[in-house]
């Protein structure tokens, strides 16, 4: 990177060095034209001025000696005289434009290569008083030889300027890149290294991408960890009575027993691979998903009633109250958030205990609370809840079946409808409330009704692909 940098700076240099030399050299040229010109108004004003063409007999004036060309041309354009010619031999000079103009106008200048001297040649003529026009010429590679003599100058100062250019080009280059090696050779410590203010930006971002990627993988390490223990442990129970039973160590009534555990770790071995594959399908599905107005508390009302059966074979009386309130979602997702919660909050229930389920719209949010009367979360633990395989107590999950992920999945579910979910909770009781966008909000925020389809399938596929992590109890 370094070499390219120093490249690309050097190039920089080059370029306006050439640059600078070319325009100096049309400038110098365009001065040193002007002062030709000037220069010859002067002579030819002076040659009119002391009649030294006046009578064409008697010239005397020697235009050589100040490397001059003077011609006189009649006003039928033919030559009188001319100073480095025969003027006899000379063409007829009325279509020159230099002519031309001074006979028009009574003077006139150009640059044009000669046809009698097959030279370049700056040109400037006036008209006489008796109708002659008096031109005064110069050859231009005069100038060029002014030019050409300054050639060695303008070298040496690009070499000059090429060399500081090298100079600052390796010390600019090495200015922008020590805090990148810098960055790259210590990550854990950005905030240290001393860059220019408009680096710090770009430092900050990194500094926040790098602390990402290593939580995002200290998470997965944990996750794996957590996989293999919650894996390994029904497996196994499973593989000890399955043995037993192979043996022909276990008694009739024990091939039952063991039968009846197997199968139970069976149960909450499918349980949890299936708990897995759904969080892995929301940190990184790619599939469509179809969002629409959905009521959520007619989807509540149904949740309760199909809970009902398994509430009251928990001892719990499960109620829902509110209204209806519409909101843009996925229906699967809302059944499983509905399903996960309430379930949780009968499991995790006491005998003779009530689980309060609400939906109620307030302004442009939709509130959704769960309250049990169960056996509470103590603070300490209640912001690690939805941290995937968290228990706060591991012996009553393993009773109540719980896998450690449905927060974990609820949680993801809220965050992927743009919404939050928060746990409030002390001794005796618990509340978990989700609150998501309504309906009205949606629409106003994103437009029609298949753009809101299209933008929220953008943000669930954004979402997964950043892999963001929420965990459970």
């Amino acid at each position: 990177m370094k070499k390219k940098i120093n490249l690309q700076f050097l190039i920089m240099s080059v370029t306006a060095i050439i640059l600078t030399l070319v325009i100096s050299t049309l400038v110098s040229y365009e001065v040193l034209k002007d002062e030709v010109m000037e220069d010859l108004h002067t002579y030819a004003r002076v040659l009119v001025e002391t009649g030294a063409f006046s009578d064409m007999d008697h010239i005397s004036y020697d235009a050589k000696e100040d490397g001059l060309r003077v011609t006189v041309i009649a006003e039928d354009g033919s030559v009188e005289y001319d100073s480095n010619a025969n003027a006899s031999d000379m063409d007829n000079h009325e279509k020159r434009p230099e002519i031309e103009a001074a006979i028009e106008s009574g003077e006139g200048s150009t640059i044009r290569r000669s046809s009698t001297l097959e030279r370049s040649m700056f040109y400037y003529a006036v008209r006489l008083d008796n109708g002659n026009v008096l031109r005064v010429a110069k050859e231009s590679d005069n100038v060029l030889s002014i030019m050409s003599s300054t050639f060695p100058l303008l070298l040496g100062l690009a070499v000059v300027l090429f060399a500081v250019g090298a100079l600052f080009s390796h010390l600019l280059t090495k200015s922008i890149v020590a805090p990148v090696e810098q960055m790259a050779n210590d990550m854990d410590h950005l905030e240290s290294i001393r860059v220019y203010k408009e680096l710090r930006p770009f430092i900050t971002t990194i500094q926040k991408q790098h602390e990402d990627i290593r939580k995002n993988a200290d998470m997965r390490q944990e996750f794996t960890a957590n996989v293999s223990h919650e894996l390994k442990t029904p497996l196994t129970s499973i593989s000890g009575y399955s043995e037993l039973i192979e043996s022909g160590m276990a008694t009739d009534e024990d091939v039952v027993r063991f039968a009846g555990e197997i199968h139970q770790n069976a149960n909450r071995l499918l349980t949890l691979i299936n708990d897995i594959i759904r969080l892995s399908e929301l940190d990184v599905s790619t599939q469509e998903v179809v969002y629409e107005q959905l009521d959520l508390y007619a989807m509540a009302e149904k949740c309760v009633d199909m809970l009902q059966v398994n509430a009251e074979n928990h001892d719990v009386t499960l109620q829902l109250s509110g209204k209806s309130a519409y909101v843009n979602a996925n229906r699967e997702m809302m059944n499983e958030l509905l399903y996960n919660l309430c379930d949780n909050a009968i499991r995790y229930n006491k005998k003779g205990g009530r689980v309060d389920v609400s939906v109620e719209e307030m302004d442009t949010e939709v509130v959704l609370s769960v309250k049990d009367t169960g056996i509470g979360i103590s603070k300490e633990h209640q912001e690690r809840i939805f941290e995937r395989f968290y228990r706060v107590d591991r012996s009553r999950s393993k009773l109540t079946g719980g896998t450690g992920l449905g927060l974990a999945i609820a949680k993801q579910i809220v965050e992927l409808h743009g919404g939050r979910i928060l746990a409030k909770s002390d001794d005796n009781r618990t509340q978990f409330v989700v609150t998501l966008p309504s309906k009205e909000k949606t629409e106003q925020k994103e437009g029609s009704e298949d753009e809101v389809h299209t933008h929220r399938r953008l943000a669930f596929r954004g979402k997964a692909g950043r892999g963001k992590r929420v965990q459970s109890k």
